[in-house]
């Protein structure tokens, strides 16, 4: 697929030719473009036994490669402008770690490396955004081991290295959220990202403790771990199990958003938890998962509510993973629940089962389900953006989904809503000149950053007819065509990290 297309739609990229003259910076006109759409559409990539990418383990370099640019591109053609990529799903790497071992997904076998050697987070990073896309990294900070794995583990793996840290769960391995040394070792894979990469967004979802597994006799099995409650309780503490087992959550999102913000503020921290907090939140609502009675805030001692309520995190993406229709667990019935728990005003963007679509068993959903829920969202007060889980449906186009997607809801590029407080500075006004031949025709437009701030995107938007057309580019790109266009007006502006955008420079073309 040709990139410069994607990037522009009516807008070529030069290069630069030959300067005939070069004029100064134009005096903009009066005319002001409109505000860009400002939505998050996401989506995630999961990787965990080779759910979207890889589509498969053993694939050559190349084909890796060329899968992820396949998605990359589609997430663009789609006009997303977030991908959640999937890099650490059972304490082990789709990256180069100093910590843990290769990924089973890259080649089958858990500690072996790609080969031809090559880092998939860092190839990811460079060509996300080489399109203007942010990448938030998605950790599992306790899964350790798939019950669906298959490959051996590997002798530099957790449970090799620190098996006291480590509990068998029916078919599971865990790390014991309850023992301070996991909270320690966590936290350093995850900041080891964060210091190495340029990374937007650190990404966990809804496990914490396992979701409930039953034995032989078909009994739940409570999660084994007497010694780091033993030590709790030695250690004078007082709470209750299930009240002990929530604050060992609590702490480490707290401790995890507080050490990525020391670090890197602009990081956004992101947590996709179930959609549901508690049955009887509100009135209507029962929680289930695979159609039994489900508490995750009794079952897997995830308190998000908490988070939210204490800005702990920069966006919540509840996972409302059921229909409009569906009374005990409406889409727009939660989604608005969660908004009146957002008293810090943090970004909520809520997930959305793509992947039911059309996904051939008896539950599938009508493509339609999803643009509804899309203009759900957009309906409810507070609420600016989608996550999709997840890539494969799009890619497929299953159901006529992502035809659909841009011909209904995502006709247009969208900005990621800003987030101003992690940094509400603006950057700098761009400086304009225009590129003309030897008959003063203009050829080329250039712009320039100024300030300090430096830049994420470019808003590059175009006047034809009266009418403005919007492009949204990568900070590396300067320039555009003007040969043999209609264009009255061009303006730019810059946008921050953070989503802040600056002041409009504006051009008058013809």
């Amino acid at each position: 697929m040709n990139i410069k297309a994607i990037f522009l739609s009516g807008l070529l990229l030069l290069a630069t030719p030959s300067v005939q003259a070069i004029d100064p910076p134009p005096t903009p006109e009066n005319t002001i473009p409109p505000s860009p759409t400002r939505e998050f559409r996401g989506v995630w990539i999961a990787t965990v036994l080779n759910t979207d990418w890889p589509s498969k383990p053993g694939l050559t370099t190349d084909q890796q490669k060329a899968e992820l640019i396949a998605m990359l591109d589609r997430a663009v053609q789609l006009n997303f402008n977030a991908v959640i990529f999937q890099v650490r799903p059972a304490c082990d790497a789709l990256y180069f770690s100093p910590y843990e071992p290769w990924s089973e997904s890259i080649t089958g076998q858990m500690g072996k490396a790609p080969s031809p050697d090559y880092d998939p987070l860092g190839f990811a990073l460079e060509e996300a955004h080489k399109r203007g896309l942010e990448l938030h990294a998605w950790f599992n900070p306790y899964r350790a081991y798939h019950a669906k794995s298959t490959s051996p583990i590997s002798a530099n793996h957790i449970s090799k290295t620190q098996p006291e840290l480590v509990k068998q769960y029916g078919k599971f391995l865990w790390l014991d959220p309850g023992e301070q040394a996991v909270q320690d070792y966590s936290i350093k894979v995850i900041m080891d990202v964060v210091r190495r990469y340029d990374i937007d967004g650190v990404h966990i979802d809804d496990y914490f403790y396992p979701y409930p597994q039953r034995d032989a006799q078909n009994q739940l099995i409570d999660f084994p771990d007497e010694p780091s409650w033993q030590k709790y309780l030695q250690s004078g503490g007082t709470k209750s199990r299930n009240d002990w087992r929530r604050e060992n959550i609590n702490t480490f999102v707290e401790r995890l958003y507080r050490t990525i913000k020391s670090y890197r503020p602009s990081v956004k921290f992101g947590i996709s938890p179930f959609g549901i907090w508690q049955t009887g939140y509100p009135k209507q609502i029962v929680s289930v998962d695979n159609s039994s009675t489900f508490n995750p805030y009794d079952q897997i001692y995830a308190d998000s509510r908490k988070w939210l309520m204490e800005g702990w995190l920069d966006y919540l993406a509840p996972q409302l993973y059921w229909r409009i229709e569906q009374r005990q667990q409406s889409y727009p019935v939660l989604l608005n629940w969660w908004l009146e728990q957002n008293i810090k005003g943090r970004h909520i963007w809520p997930g959305n089962f793509t992947s039911r679509v059309a996904d051939g068993s008896s539950t599938a959903w009508p493509a339609s389900e999803i643009l509804n829920q899309i203009k759900a969202t957009r309906d409810a007060s507070g609420a600016q953006g989608n996550i999709h889980f997840s890539m494969k449906p799009l890619i497929q186009n299953r159901g006529g989904i992502s035809e659909l997607l841009t011909k209904d809801v995502y006709t247009d590029p969208a900005l990621v809503p800003a987030s101003p407080w992690l940094d509400n500075t603006p950057p700098g006004r761009p400086e304009l000149s225009i590129q003309k031949d030897a008959n003063s025709n203009p050829i080329q437009l250039n712009w320039k950053p100024t300030g300090n701030k430096k830049v994420w995107l470019w808003v590059v938007q175009t006047k034809t007819g009266g009418e403005w057309t919007l492009n949204i580019l990568p900070n590396r790109q300067t320039s555009a065509a003007l040969a043999n266009t209609p264009f009255e007006s061009v303006a730019v502006s810059a946008v921050t990290r953070d989503g802040i955008q600056g002041a409009i420079a504006i051009v008058k073309v013809k």
